[in-house]
């Protein structure tokens, strides 16, 4: 009987994170950009949009970010009237499950916050999914907000597939960036709020470990 509860609890369990499956930590090394901006000469404040599969480990690891502010959970690339977890989860939408990062470009470049992104964050090689989640909401997308920002992704992409520093071409997609919808309450610092929960445990906290240990100069203590 007892083994039966446990099998009924990791079933349970499965429901619950039916939409944010075990995608596995990162851990790429990989060199920096080529193409960057320069750091800040005074303090400022710049956002990010990216979004690499359930957005739960993407914001946990850019709060642990030095220079990054706030890290937020939410929805980009489709509409409003869609932007709520109800209709993306079902991906009806094309909305991708994103983080907006807000960042001092005196601290950390955009660049880096790429190389944060493509090495622990997520596997940039995954074509409309992270791990077994599967559909649009969970592809891997750089939202850019300027021309400046597009120049350095599509750089970076295109420097790390000539290097061929993973073992296929990267499927990130590098959009404009037409507006981002903050998610629901629950989801925001879901690490935080649920440090023990399994799927946390398993599949985010190692992406955090991988960024101090893999990017020391740009971990910090939350």
């Amino acid at each position: 009987m007892y083994t039966a509860l446990i099998l009924g609890s990791a079933v349970l369990l499965i429901g619950f994170t039916m939409s944010c499956q075990i995608a596995g930590a990162s851990a790429t090394r990989i060199p920096d950009p080529l193409v960057d901006a320069p750091l800040a000469t005074s303090k400022g404040e710049q956002t990010a949009v990216l979004a690499g599969g359930c957005f739960w480990g993407i914001e946990a690891v850019f709060e642990h970010v030095k220079g990054v502010s706030n890290a937020k959970s939410g929805y980009s690339g489709g509409s409003a009237a869609t932007a709520t977890y109800d209709k993306v989860s079902m991906g009806r939408t094309d909305h991708a499950e994103a983080v907006e990062v807000t960042y001092d470009p005196s601290q950390v470049s955009y660049g880096q916050l790429l190389k944060v992104f493509f090495s622990v964050a997520h596997d940039p090689t995954e074509l409309n999914r992270q791990g077994p989640d599967t559909g649009r909401q969970y592809r891997s997308a750089i939202f850019y907000a300027n021309e400046e920002q597009k120049k350095i992704a599509v750089a970076y992409i295109e420097q790390l597939n000539k290097a061929k520093v993973f073992g296929r071409k990267i499927a990130t997609q590098v959009a404009a960036l037409d507006s981002f919808h903050e998610a629901e309450a629950y989801h925001q610092d879901y690490l935080v709020n649920h440090p023990d929960q399994p799927y946390i445990v398993i599949n985010d906290l190692p992406k955090v470990e991988n960024l101090r240990k893999q990017l020391p100069g740009l971990y910090k203590e939350k």
